[in-house]
């Protein structure tokens, strides 16, 4: 049986995860061309860098996340064996997906915040191109959050399908605690 716990708190990490990475995409920093004082120079000025703090923080709840499914599933590869069946091909298809899913967020989440935090210094002469003043696009943080979404379902559908092909006890049937092929008792 799936620890309620285990999912309630690993549901509240994504929920949250997902929330900063929605707040992430709308708080997006913005550059803008500006002049000096004696307009010799364009130079950027950029607005609130809040967007890169929204994106870590998904970033790290999200990591807290998926490291708690893993070790209360050991990993998936590690603990006692699976009792065979569609729970455990399921329990299996699942984690792999889940693993794709939180590295495609967490290169988002980390893309989006690394580029959201970059601010170009120099300037340019008045008679120059103006500065670029480029930010991260929009829809890196949004992707994110889809990811982070995805992960957190998924994640949750692999728990219950390995917890309900745990092994623990249930091998009785299945050759006394082996994952291999039944035998008659030895007397």
């Amino acid at each position: 049986m799936a620890s309620k716990i285990v999912m309630i708190v690993v549901l509240i990490f994504d929920l949250i995860a997902f929330g900063l990475a929605v707040a992430a995409e709308q708080r997006r920093s913005t550059g803008i061309s500006t002049a000096d004082a004696e307009d010799d120079y364009n130079y950027c000025v950029y607005d609130s860098d809040i967007a890169t703090g929204y994106g870590v923080g998904a970033l790290l709840f999200l990591m807290a996340s998926q490291a708690l499914i893993m070790v209360a599933s050991k990993c998936f590869c590690c603990g006692n064996p699976l009792k065979p069946g569609g729970s455990r091909a399921c329990a299996l298809l699942l984690f792999l997906v889940c693993w794709v899913t939180f590295i495609i967020a967490e290169i988002c989440l980390l893309a989006g915040s690394v580029r959201n935090a970059y601010h170009t210094k120099y300037r340019t002469r008045f008679f120059e191109n103006p500065p670029s003043c480029e930010t991260v696009r929009k829809g890196v943080f949004a992707a994110g959050a889809a990811f982070v979404f995805l992960t957190g379902l998924i994640s949750e559908f692999y728990y219950v399908s390995f917890s309900s092909s745990n092994a623990r006890g249930n091998f009785g049937s299945y050759g006394g605690g082996e994952a291999g092929v039944g035998m008659a008792a030895y007397k």
